[in-house]
Formats: C-alpha cells, sequence, structure tokens
C-alpha cells in the first residue's frame, strides 16, 4: 500500500482551497492510505471529507521537523500544500522518497533552502510587485497551483472541483432563515483601508432595492462593530458564532455572497455560489487573480484607496452593479 502524507497547516480559506488537490491525490491513488496534517484552527474544513483516511493535527508546541520525522519510513509520498517553512520542514522530515512543495518566485532565500526538504519544487509565479508592474502578468488561480503541485508528484488524475461537506443536519439548523438571501459577510476589512463601518451599513441597506431578504453574517474578530449594525436594523438577519458547517449552510442558502477577501470567499465557492468579492485597493492585479471565487460565477471590486465619501459611494455602486450583474445572469 501506497502511504501519502499530506500537510497544510495555515489558514481555514487556504486549506479550503487544497480541497480539489487532495480529492486529486485520492482519485490518482485510489487504494493508498492518506494522512491530512492540519492545524486545530483549519482542521474544521477536513472533518468530513473522506478524501482522507486520517486526520492529524500538528501540535503546537512540537516542532515540524520532529513531528514529520515521526513517519519517517512510513511514508512514500509527501505534499507541502502551503508555501510555509512549517509545512516544507514537516514534510522534509518524512524522508519520504517523493517530496513535493512550492514557493513564490522572488523569494530567494526560500528557494535556496526549500530545497532541503523536498525533492520535487514548484516555483509560483506569484508576486504582488510583478503584477502591478505589469497588468498583462497571469498568475495561476491558487487551485491550479496545488493541482499542478500535486501532479508534479504524481498525482495526475485532476478533479477541479472544492470541497466541503455541508449536511441535511446543518440544512435543518438555519431552516428558519427567509429563502434566497443576499448574503454580506463581514470581515475585518469592512471597516478599514477604503471601507467604514458607515458605508457597511449604507451598503446592507441598499442591498434591499433587489426586493431580496438580506442576511449578514460576521466573524467574531468584528464583534465591536456589531451593536450599531444591529441598532440600524436594515439586516433582515444578524448572525455570529455559528458553527463552521452551520455557517457554511447559510452560505449555501443564498442567492449571491457579498464579502471581502477572507476565506468566506472560498466557502462560497465550494458550495457553487455566486459571489462578489471586494479586494484591497493595493495588490489588487495579483490577489484578484490568484485568490478570485473559484468555479462559480462571480465579479470582482477594488476597494477604493481613500476613504472619501465619494469614493466609497463609488464603491458601493460597484458592489451592487456586481450584484445585479450576478442576479441578471442567474
Amino acid at each position: 500500500m501506497t502511504n501519502i502524507l499530506l500537510a497544510r497547516t495555515d489558514r481555514i480559506g487556504d486549506l479550503l482551497l487544497s480541497t480539489a488537490a487532495i480529492a486529486t491525490v485520492r482519485k490518482s491513488f485510489p487504494g493508498a492510505h492518506i494522512t491530512m496534517v492540519c492545524s486545530p484552527y483549519n482542521r474544521v474544513v477536513m472533518e468530513r471529507n473522506t478524501d482522507v483516511d486520517e486526520l492529524v493535527d500538528l501540535p503546537r508546541e512540537i516542532k515540524p521537523s520532529s513531528f514529520g520525522s515521526g513517519y519517517r519510513g512510513k511514508t512514500d509520498i509527501a505534499i507541502a500544500l502551503a508555501p510555509r517553512a512549517t509545512d516544507l520542514q514537516l514534510v522534509g522530515a518524512t524522508r519520504a522518497r517523493i517530496r513535493a512543495g512550492y514557493t513564490y518566485v522572488r523569494r530567494y532565500a526560500a528557494r535556496l533552502t526549500a530545497r532541503l526538504y523536498v525533492n520535487r519544487l514548484m516555483i509560483s509565479e506569484a508576486d504582488p510587485d510583478l503584477s502591478d508592474r505589469n497588468p498583462h502578468r497571469h498568475v495561476r488561480h491558487e487551485v491550479n497551483q496545488l493541482l499542478d503541485l500535486v501532479e508534479l508528484a504524481g498525482a495526475r488524475d485532476r478533479v477541479p472541483h472544492l470541497r466541503l461537506d455541508v449536511n441535511d443536519d446543518d440544512r435543518a439548523s438555519i431552516a428558519y432563515l427567509p429563502r434566497d438571501p443576499l448574503v454580506l459577510h463581514l470581515g475585518m476589512r469592512w471597516f478599514q483601508e477604503g471601507s467604514t463601518l458607515e458605508s457597511t451599513i449604507a451598503l446592507i441597506g441598499e442591498l434591499h432595492r433587489f426586493g431580496l431578504p438580506v442576511v449578514v453574517t460576521y466573524a467574531p474578530e468584528c464583534e465591536q462593530f456589531i451593536p450599531p449594525i444591529a441598532d440600524s436594523r436594515l439586516a433582515d438577519v444578524l448572525l455570529g458564532g455559528l458553527p463552521f458547517f452551520r455557517w457554511a449552510a447559510v452560505f449555501e442558502r443564498a442567492r449571491v455572497v457579498i464579502t471581502v477577501d477572507t476565506g468566506a470567499t472560498h466557502v462560497a465557492s465550494a458550495l457553487r455560489r455566486p459571489t462578489v468579492v471586494a479586494f484591497e485597493h493595493r495588490y489588487f492585479r495579483l490577489n484578484s487573480q490568484e485568490w478570485a471565487p473559484y468555479g462559480v460565477p462571480h465579479v470582482l471590486v477594488q476597494k477604493p484607496a481613500g476613504a472619501s465619501p465619494e469614493s466609497l459611494a463609488r464603491f458601493r455602486g460597484e458592489v451592487l452593479n456586481g450584484v445585479s450583474e450576478l442576479l441578471d445572469n442567474a
């Protein structure tokens, strides 16, 4: 039996973007035993995913190299799905016959050190400054980069779809919500650098022009901004503190999801929902290519560089135009 170890210990959204590559490994090696190493934070993405046989947390107190060495002599293929020292060191310590990973084109030191850990190295063309200098520079979506990475390790039977296993219990738990709402997810980027609390409240009100219910979800770090949003009474439903899969079920119910550039973008993609994403003004060219919604209808909006009333109104108008376009093409 082939033993395969996959590692991705960073963010929830990035692990979700890896699910197509993970499914590709499973399809390419149907009889293999696949171990997925996550972090205690991001493991929720994989808790129901049957493309892996074993789900293991990397403890915070253990060095990645020490943890990886526990798989030495037990692993045939090891793949670092994140371009981070943590995952590369873990994979390198397995001493697997095939060890694959990737880093970025202008991370020159990382390109040198990565070769200490992996024997099949992919160089990603993603670079914010190069993309800003050349508007015609193409950067592969992260999903496609990861599919290329696992192919480098021998997984060639591609599955080009993200996976997130929402179940009927999750759907039943949010069945009280109105049908086909617009779902606006609040992350911190709605309240800083080209967007403000007041403008976001105005956007919630303006979304009602489409004649659909407006459901607002929010991340825990946004708690401080919620009282004035609640006081405005512009959201039909305001939801926070949901377990991960219940939150995902809210997205699944949406006609359109509206979000800033967070993991919410990729949850919406995994659930095949049309999405409007507001990306930061800086490095828009790179981020809107590498981390756009994947495989679903979408509209990308660039946040303004400043927060003048005129630029905020224009930004809200672009978001609303994006929603309109997605609704018209549904």
